[in-house]
């Protein structure tokens, strides 16, 4: 596993959660970071190994790619000299992708890039004009003809689509949950708000659109409170609470913060709500599901949209505040039942059989 380094994310998770699976079931597993940042306890058995870019000059930036690339090579070249060839090589995020993918020491048949997020909205490359170009540009030449993994079918078409990328070889694979951790943990004892809530879980950035959501919240007339549960920017943070003031809901927002254990929020939680532009798989979604909370969210969240199905479809939104309203609305007084839903295609063995047959 190749990764851009392992902050707080739902591609990071997935990514350890993937490589302690697999371990479980009798595979050797190393994670190769190209960043230093490491925001989770690694999992028992899995090598771990940091690979930094030790160049700090600007003007070699125009090379990093090809530099840092050329770095790995001879890392990757010394492991196999005394492991053996990796059999199978899975790198995470565009950052790591720009690198594999010019690498000589791996054999490409047995490389694999996971798409965690729709390449076309990620801010740090949906750009117009000359440097639009160029990344696209860039991004062809990193995946064209490449095995392309993608966890739901919306990315896939995103990247096939928008910058007319054919794959060598594509398969779907949804992210790796280990579910009976879940829902052990979803009855940890915590501290709720005296009354039933609503809840949103993500940081205050600006893809998860909480504008849309206060707007939403304050439509809609429920009087429930809504929890905002993630880390913030105090910049951020305030031009919130301003907006609640303003559409005289502040009493109502509680701004809870970071949570490393936000299960017994999503068990106690009457529905969760997101509001975003855009998202990769829908973890938060699932993981309200697998607590046994309905979902109402934007149907511009293609990864959620794909999970849910049947009555749960009552829950989706337009994306913009009124149509949300309407869904808090209808979810809050008639709210799908979500016990009947099977989950085992999420479960962390389930997954990590879909990545070994890609061998």
């Amino acid at each position: 596993m190749l990764v851009d380094g392992l902050p707080t994310g739902s591609a990071e998770k997935a990514v350890l959660t993937l490589a302690s699976g697999l371990v479980a079931l009798g595979h050797h597993v190393a994670i190769f970071s190209l960043r230093s940042v490491c925001h989770y306890t690694l999992p028992e058995g899995v090598v771990y190994q940091v690979i930094t870019d030790k160049h700090r000059s600007s003007w070699l930036n125009i090379n990093e790619s090809k530099r840092r690339a050329q770095h790995l090579d001879e890392i990757i070249s010394r492991t196999q000299k005394f492991e053996g060839d990796y059999d199978l090589v899975i790198s995470h995020l565009y950052n790591s992708d720009k690198i594999v993918a010019r690498c000589r020491s791996l054999d490409q048949n047995k490389v694999w890039f996971c798409l965690h997020e729709m390449l076309s909205v990620s801010s740090d490359l949906s750009r117009s004009g000359y440097s639009g170009r160029i990344n696209k540009k860039s991004i062809q030449r990193v995946y064209q003809q490449r095995n392309i993994i993608a966890v739901s079918q919306s990315i896939l078409d995103d990247i096939k689509q928008t910058y007319q990328i054919e794959p060598a070889r594509s398969a779907i694979i949804g992210n790796p949950y280990n579910i009976a951790e879940i829902q052990n943990q979803m009855n940890e004892p915590f501290t709720p708000p005296e009354e039933a809530y609503l809840l949103h879980v993500g940081g205050l950035d600006q893809n998860k659109r909480h504008d849309r959501l206060l707007e939403a919240y304050a439509l809609s007339g429920v009087t429930l409170p809504l929890v905002l549960l993630g880390e913030s920017e105090t910049a951020q943070l305030g031009t919130l609470k301003a907006q609640a003031q303003t559409l005289g809901i502040e009493d109502r927002i509680i701004f809870q913060g970071y949570c490393a254990n936000p299960y017994p929020w999503m068990r106690k939680a009457k529905a969760l709500v997101q509001s975003v532009d855009t998202e990769g798989f829908g973890d938060a979604a699932l993981e309200a599901m697998l607590c046994g909370t309905p979902v109402i969210s934007t149907r511009s969240a293609t990864g959620t949209v794909a999970l849910l199905k049947g009555d749960l479809e009552r829950g989706l939104a337009d994306a913009n505040a009124p149509a949300l309203a309407e869904k808090i609305r209808e979810v809050v007084t008639n709210p799908p039942d979500v016990s009947a839903v099977d989950f085992s295609q999420f479960e962390t063995q389930q997954v990590c059989q879909q990545y070994l047959a890609l061998n």
